[in-house]
């Protein structure tokens, strides 16, 4: 066991550490191990060129790190001319400790210059001042060679590092559910279909068989059943929810991380139509389980950035850039609930303290009512001051799969609150019982989900899990109010660029 793990990570350290042809140190590794008077070879994309009489300066960025590096030319003739902000670069120099200790530790005294591709600076897009996250929206392009978007994405990969390395340590096991599906695990009907070109039987079965009767030879899918390639209406999974329970009820401990799709009419700095999602499933657990493990994941994310200096480095620049736009309490205020347990209360209290509120809203506040983003935002920024888990919502307003509770109208499942965002994660007791899950499934969705039914016919068992927004976890951390800011590139109503 331990040793075997011991034995593959070394290996996998030797692999990582061997030499490859063509890479070049990153420049967050030269700044992180500089040894003034040590030659190196870079290469990234100029960000800023100033040439005087004497010397010449320009700033290098290769991604690695929200800090470009100056570089000197002593004699400015020994800059390329064609040099110009966004040019691709190779260069050869010396590292030297900076003049100015308090803006940066190194430089680099540079030796030799290559300009790999030139960038036109007149027409190019990205010029020297500060653009607005509105027109980088239509340079989805270039607009990672920002310094704001290029730090939104390195908080992007740490969090997706860290949420792998918190279910490996609590003995998860990753599973890739299925894009395409016949399910509608949400119930809500905005999924986008599939369809498929004019297609043909298979050679390997047309020379025994006759072609299906639900499969058309020569013409396109159609809106019927039998003109769908695989034999019925298949569409882009809205959540792999169901396909985990599955797992879950072989392997007991089970997630899965990946791109969820909803065709939801929205335009709003709050929603995509592809986006992604962390869903966990465990067996043998409960509501307090699945809660418990999206507490501890969080923390977990939280912990782990602010204990990288690079990663703290970037966070500062995007709260920076979040109070430029409007200053708000909710920047880095998730920092104070690193260790804290999170608030918790029910869907009925919540309704009495938003009943009880001064506050006029502009969505009525009753009993039964789904909560609007403007109540989830009271509940978690002005109630609690922070994170807030609703429990035990009505059944008539949650989907079918939730575990009904004993005695009254509601079911055992939860939303986790967060300031700024509102609801982060979705979650609940999946309902076990095979007469109360039979009873429950909507009309007509009795054959579709007969396979899902099947977990509770052969050896059912309690179990629990939930789902994640993955860019509103960003959002959350990174005080970035626009959703599609967080997300390499943004598909939404009306908009799927590139």
């Amino acid at each position: 066991g331990a040793g075997a793990g011991a034995g593959a990570d070394s290996r996998t350290t030797a692999a990582a550490a061997r030499a490859i042809p063509g890479l070049v140190p990153t420049l967050a590794s030269v700044v992180r191990g500089a040894v003034e008077g040590s030659e190196v070879t870079l290469t990234g994309w100029i960000r800023q060129v100033r040439k005087q009489k004497r010397v010449a300066f320009a700033s290098l960025s290769d991604g690695s790190s929200g800090t470009p590096l100056q570089m000197v030319w002593g004699d400015p003739e020994r800059c390329p001319r064609d040099m110009a902000n966004g040019a691709a670069v190779r260069v050869t120099g010396t590292v030297r400790a900076s003049p100015r200790q308090d803006q940066q530790a190194i430089e680099l005294h540079v030796d030799t210059t290559e300009v790999i591709g030139s960038c036109p600076g007149e027409v190019y897009p990205l010029a020297t001042k500060r653009h607005s996250l509105e027109y980088l929206r239509e340079k989805t392009h270039l607009r990672p060679r920002t310094a704001t978007i290029a730090a939104a994405m390195r908080i992007r990969s740490s969090l997706t590092h860290h949420v792998h390395t918190y279910f490996a340590a609590t003995a998860f096991f990753q599973v890739h559910t299925p894009i395409l599906t016949t399910n509608d695990c949400e119930g809500a009907g905005e999924t986008f279909g599939v369809t498929a070109p004019a297609y043909t039987t298979p050679r390997s079965r047309a020379a025994s068989v006759e072609p299906p009767a639900q499969c058309h030879t020569t013409t396109a899918a159609k809106s019927d059943d039998a003109a769908h390639f695989f034999g019925r209406p298949a569409h882009l999974t809205v959540s792999g929810q169901l396909h985990a329970e599955a797992m879950a009820t072989a392997l007991s401990r089970v997630y899965t991380f990946g791109p969820t799709f909803r065709a939801e009419n929205s335009n709003t700095p709050r929603h995509l139509a592809e986006f992604y999602m962390l869903e966990a499933e465990v067996a043998f657990g409960g509501l307090d389980t699945a809660v418990g493990i999206a507490e501890a994941c969080i923390q977990h994310c939280a912990e782990a950035l602010l204990a990288d200096e690079s990663a703290v480095r970037d966070l500062e620049l995007l709260w920076a850039h979040a109070e430029a736009n409007g200053p708000t309490a909710d920047v880095g205020a998730w920092t104070n609930a690193v260790d804290a347990p999170f608030a918790r209360m029910t869907y009925t209290d919540a309704i009495g303290a938003l009943a009880d509120s001064a506050v006029e809203f502009r969505y009525p506040v009753s009993w039964g009512i789904d909560l609007k983003h403007e109540h989830e935002q009271w509940l978690a920024r002005a109630l609690h001051g922070g994170p807030v888990v609703i429990t035990d919502y009505p059944a008539a307003i949650k989907p079918f799969y939730m575990r009904r509770n004993d005695g009254d109208a509601t079911v055992a499942c939860f939303d986790l609150l967060v300031p700024g965002v509102g609801e982060l994660v979705g979650g609940s007791a999946r309902e076990e019982r095979l007469d109360v899950l039979e009873a429950a499934i909507p009309a007509g969705a009795h054959d579709a989900l007969d396979w899902y039914v099947d977990l509770r016919r052969y050896g059912t068992v309690p179990h629990a899990g939930f789902g994640m927004g993955f860019e509103r976890l960003i959002q959350y951390f990174t005080g970035i109010s626009n959703i599609r800011d967080v997300i390499p590139f943004p598909r939404h109503v009306g908009t799927c660029r590139l």
